[in-house]
């Protein structure tokens, strides 16, 4: 089977295993209660899925229901008559992300970062500390709501995998690797504290994590860079290309834009 359909289906299944996931038509839905972030609220199409108007009525009514912006994340090609019924219905492309994997053998040292210790979490305030470098690494402002921390909790304890990094004691950056599923993980929640950017830590907990998960049994380990830049860190540790996810969101308002 192709990487990129393996991927897919690995993101599906988490969903489905999700005790908070809804079946909508067609689609599975990730929601997040406790986590308002849209990276954590999101729908998948089954494969070769053709939604009706009415499919994505619901679907859209599903997502505003729980306060969330109506959004999808998925491998066009899974399901290609999904993207033009989404635009017709007021979809926004937020982006084409490229997908990148790394197989064991494919792992490469990162440069070492003076004075970085990185470590799981063992602590209720060691998994508050690396919940709040992930919050405000995506944008956010003041406290997380919970779901940062809640997730990483069960990353460690399923099988996945959880990272706090820190530099003289200070908290720098932090991750994850989602539970295992056929050998899968997808390292996600990757991020570095501002004051600490442009040393090399983005790359070492990146390779902290997978070596991590590789340990842990799981063959191939997945992840979507931020950006161009992001990916070349990434590209420099033996991550490489395997397709490509379409990113796709209703404004609040049920507007285009």
């Amino acid at each position: 089977m192709p990487m990129d359909a393996e991927v897919q289906i690995h993101a599906r299944t988490l969903a489905l295993r999700s005790p908070n996931h809804l079946r909508v038509g067609p689609f599975t839905v990730q929601y997040t209660p406790g986590w308002s972030l849209k990276y954590a609220n999101y729908a998948i199409p089954d494969q070769d899925a053709e939604p009706t108007a009415a499919d994505l009525d619901a679907l859209i009514a599903a997502f505003r229901e729980r306060e969330r912006l109506p959004r999808l994340e998925y491998l066009p090609g899974w399901a290609p008559a999904v993207e033009p019924a989404l635009l017709a219905a007021g979809f926004t492309v937020e982006n084409r992300a490229p997908i990148m994997a790394c197989a064991p053998d494919d792992l490469l040292p990162p440069k070492p970062v003076e004075s970085l210790v990185i470590a799981e979490p063992v602590t209720d305030a060691e998994f508050d500390a690396a919940a709040l470098v992930q919050h405000h690494g995506y944008g956010g402002t003041g406290e997380p709501e919970g779901g940062e921390a809640a997730w990483l909790r069960a990353a460690a304890g399923g099988g996945g995998a959880a990272a706090l990094a820190t530099v003289d004691g200070v908290p720098a950056g932090a991750g994850g690797c989602s539970i295992p599923a056929d050998g899968l993980s997808e390292l996600t929640g990757l991020a570095v504290a501002d004051a600490f950017r442009r040393r090399g830590i983005g790359a070492a907990l990146c390779a902290h994590l997978t070596t991590t998960a590789f340990e842990r049994g799981c063959r191939v380990v997945w992840l979507e860079p931020g950006d161009a830049d992001v990916e070349r860190i990434y590209a420099g540790i033996g991550y490489r290309r395997v397709g490509e996810k379409l990113n796709i969101s209703l404004d609040p308002d049920g507007t285009a834009g």
